[in-house]
């Protein structure tokens, strides 16, 4: 059993493509109302669909009063490290708060370099990623951040201003080298969807985090862990990911998080999504939250 003792959150994955911007503002509406805890978005902005990452968070968060937001995740590579922590802070400042960071290291190459982006790969790209969630935690923290390696070239930004509640860094990780920077460096894994880490997978990489966390001299047990599930509720057939009414949903969250240790669930709806929201909110959130709570309690 692996449960870390974190309270459980709950997040909604809205898509940033411009011609669904007007359900994604509803849908937005919908979870700050019932009181989800994170709105998450995807960043490809070579996706000539998508709208910016930033600017589609930016603009959201003017139309929610409590919900935070969260990057699913940001592409390293085509955002400079010091400037997208200068604007995870300033957003943070401007919401009160409400902003994570979820960093990715850049899977996509040949998209990256389309846009003019350095296409890190391999090995190098692990170990620029690793050197920039330092540079970022310390400009998080504010003062003079100098970082001078074959991957950056930060002379002395003064950074600022302070985020008025820690913006955490959380990675998105699968392979092995990447899990190991997790637990040495990042503040919590993003797991890919369910269908590409399905659950059978998850314990092994949860340990290749938590062996490099030891390594570090670091608790396993400080270190988030966010599954982004893909599926529907309520709904009877085939479907991708996770299918099956309020009680399949039920049981399978609470289980991965008292067994496989997530403590954030992402929905991404397969479906129609204000539906599948209202039941995720209503039904599935509260349950599994008492769920959890009691087993906890027992121990």
């Amino acid at each position: 059993m692996t449960d870390y003792g974190h309270q459980l959150s709950f997040g909604l994955h809205l898509t940033p493509a411009a011609e669904a911007l007007e359900e994604t503002r509803r849908l937005a509406h919908q979870a700050d109302q019932a009181g989800l805890d994170y709105l998450a978005v995807q960043d490809h902005p070579y996706q000539p669909g998508h709208l910016e990452t930033w600017t589609l968070i930016s603009n959201l968060s003017t139309a929610t009063n409590r919900v935070s937001f969260l990057t699913d995740v940001a592409d390293l590579q085509l955002r400079p490290p010091a400037m997208l922590a200068k604007a995870a802070a300033s957003l943070s400042v401007l919401t009160g708060g409400r902003v994570q960071l979820g960093v990715g290291g850049g899977a996509f190459a040949e998209a990256i370099a389309s846009m003019g982006g350095h296409p890190r790969r391999g090995a190098e790209m692990v170990a620029f990623t690793e050197e920039s969630l330092h540079l970022m935690h310390k400009a998080l923290a504010g003062g003079v951040v100098r970082l001078q390696t074959d991957h950056h070239a930060v002379t002395g930004y003064h950074a600022g201003p302070l985020p008025p509640a820690p913006v955490q860094l959380w990675l998105g990780a699968q392979k092995p080298k990447m899990l190991a920077v997790t637990g040495r460096a990042a503040d919590g894994w993003i797991s890919p969807l369910n269908v590409y880490v399905p659950p059978e997978e998850v314990l092994t990489r949860q340990q290749i985090i938590d062996d490099a966390a030891t390594a570090a001299g670091r608790d396993p047990r400080s270190i988030r862990r966010i599954y982004n599930v893909l599926g529907s509720i309520g709904t009877n057939g085939a479907g991708q990911g996770l299918v099956g009414d309020v009680d399949v949903w039920v049981d399978a969250l609470s289980d991965w998080a008292l067994r496989l240790g997530f403590d954030t669930f992402v929905l991404w709806p397969a479906g129609e999504a204000e539906a599948q929201l209202a039941l995720f909110t209503s039904q599935v959130v509260p349950t599994v939250r008492a769920r959890v709570a009691a087993v906890r309690g027992q121990r």
